[in-house]
């Protein structure tokens, strides 16, 4: 398997992730770092802006796959497979099947738009 579909079915794991945040048999540490990796993922800001040369796509090959892979170990193996089983429901072709599914992201971004306002003003 090249490192394209490595990427590619590391990224098919990020609605099982979120469900995985949500639920209670979740460790916190693990909730945590699922709510940083679903963040990274449906973010439209990249932690590297694509302009940069090289470092710039970064985020995208390696970082992005390597906190998806270390948010799925991480979860309770049966809370995986659940998750996993409850989120083929949730996407078709990629993308959600409802659009409501993207408020919690819409939701971390305004709240830390509103922190960062509050800290400079």
């Amino acid at each position: 398997m090249t490192l394209k579909e490595r990427a590619s079915s590391l990224k098919r794991e990020i609605p099982a992730v979120f469900l995985a945040l949500r639920d209670e048999r979740t460790p916190v540490f693990t909730k945590i770092l699922a709510a940083v990796t679903v963040a990274c993922a449906l973010s439209p800001v990249d932690l590297i802006p694509d302009f940069v040369p090289v470092l710039g796509y970064l985020d995208d090959v390696l970082v992005l796959p390597a906190l998806i892979a270390l948010t799925v170990r991480r979860i309770p193996p049966e809370v995986l497979a659940s998750c996993r089983e409850r989120a083929e429901g949730m996407w078709q072709n990629g993308r959600p099947k409802k659009w409501y599914f993207a408020l919690p992201v819409v939701g971390a971004w305004l709240l830390a738009a509103l922190l960062l306002w509050k800290a400079v003003s």
